[in-house]
């Protein structure tokens, strides 16, 4: 299924990496990629485990994109967001684009993979006439922490009410400026070679 009209970003290039819808041929690499993502810090439960793996089903009911090397063709990172009018974790709210299992491949940590993927997703919500993105992260993910806050996300623990293994959930929230209002960046997709020292998962 192709993306919403709204999402023009779909196939942006930056820093020789392109963001983009994934298509269905890639499901079994991208749950590769997820699961060897969390894996590689963290003891994941089978059931999480399953979860992370289910990239069929996570994009025919909501977005997975991917960031693609364009030059090797290889996949260096993924992150999943509703569709255009819904909402794909709990805690997403009215005027709010939320999103889940944003992952980079072990191979690519060190290239801002992960910053540029998250500041994908803020221009997303740009581009939709969203006034905030937010998010889910677990507690033991502390180099998601530093990703989220140095991109100017803060904590929200009212709304912190989620209990999943390991602990309750945090939630993050960003303020996202209208088109030209400037701020947060800008809010423009970085090149993924100068986003800063995006580390870790979400």
């Amino acid at each position: 299924m192709s993306a919403p009209a709204t999402d023009r970003v779909d196939g942006t290039r930056h820093g020789g990496i392109v963001v983009r819808l994934v298509e269905p041929h890639e499901h079994d690499d991208v749950a590769r990629l997820s699961v060897a993502a969390y894996a590689h810090d963290y003891d994941i439960s089978d059931t999480y485990r399953a979860s992370l793996a289910d990239v069929a089903s996570r994009a025919a009911e909501h977005e997975v994109w991917v960031a693609q090397d364009v030059a090797t063709g290889a996949l260096l990172g993924t992150v999943a967001t509703p569709r255009v009018g819904g909402h794909i974790s709990p805690l997403g709210q009215d005027g709010e684009l939320d999103f889940r299992l944003l992952a980079v491949d072990p191979s690519a940590r060190g290239r801002g993979i992960g910053t540029l993927l998250t500041q994908f997703v803020i221009e997303l919500a740009r581009q939709r006439g969203l006034s905030r993105v937010v998010m889910n992260s677990g507690p033991r993910m502390t180099g998601a922490h530093r990703l989220y806050e140095g991109l100017g996300f803060v904590r929200q623990p009212e709304r912190e009410t989620r209990v999943v293994d390991g602990g309750t959930l945090l939630a993050f929230a960003l303020d996202v400026p209208a088109a030209d209002g400037g701020a947060v960046g800008d809010g423009r997709v970085v090149d993924a070679r100068t986003g800063g020292g995006a580390r870790g998962l979400p």
